[in-house]
């Protein structure tokens, strides 16, 4: 699989402190340096108990787990607009017990036009590179920030899926297209991958994908 990244990484996070070795399937596993083998919990950085010592939570098993974990230490709430993911992403948070701390809610824009009217996309972008583009992704990871407000507060981190799942093309793109969009207090960028497989496998990496690049700019 091939990606690209239209700017400048938002965090300076060591990609090897969160990417542990690979499985017999050739998948990356989460690593957590403070995982307790003997009692078989994980410490979440920065969390303390009354006494002094660090909080003790369940195994961190995934990137979503880590990214609670991240968002939580950094005092950040997250909102999530997807397109070809279809809310794959926004489940694979809240999956982790204690999400909704942090998380603030999703959008699935699939129509085109929900892109603009729900997440602010500039329609003039849409009609000339239509859905599939790095700064439609990156317009509705900054766009959701507004869109799942409490309170008029915006979400500090926007995050975004588009992109062509197949099986066929509907502007001539390359099945397996996927831009991924982040927004942070820190700035924004996009990814930008081409992945393999049929359908499913694309919106199913391109939901692992988005977790692990959000972590990584954190």
């Amino acid at each position: 699989m091939n990606s690209g990244d239209s700017s400048a990484p938002l965090g300076a996070t060591d990609p090897a402190s969160v990417v542990g070795p690979a499985d017999t399937s050739g998948h990356a596993l989460s690593f957590d340096p403070d995982f307790d083998d003997q009692h078989g919990t994980t410490v979440v950085p920065g969390r303390a108990n009354d006494d002094g010592r660090r909080a003790r939570r369940r195994p961190v098993t995934s990137d979503a787990d880590w990214l609670v974990a991240r968002l939580r230490e950094l005092g950040w709430t997250l909102g999530v607009a997807e397109s070809l993911t279809g809310g794959l992403v926004a489940a694979s948070i809240v999956d982790v017990a204690g999400a909704s701390t942090v998380f603030q809610g999703g959008i699935v824009a699939y129509a085109t036009p929900l892109k603009a009217s729900l997440l602010g996309v500039d329609p003039e972008l849409l009609a000339a590179q239509g859905p599939v583009h790095p700064e439609v992704a990156r317009q509705m990871a900054e766009g959701v920030r507004a869109a799942v407000a409490i309170g008029g507060v915006r979400a500090h981190v926007g995050l975004s899926t588009t992109g062509i799942a197949g099986p066929d093309s509907p502007d001539g793109q390359p099945v397996g297209t996927v831009h991924v969009g982040i927004s942070t207090p820190l700035g924004s960028r996009v990814v930008s991958l081409q992945l393999p497989g049929n359908r499913s496998q694309v919106r199913q990496e391109a939901t692992r994908r988005a977790l692990r690049a959000l972590l990584e700019a954190l």
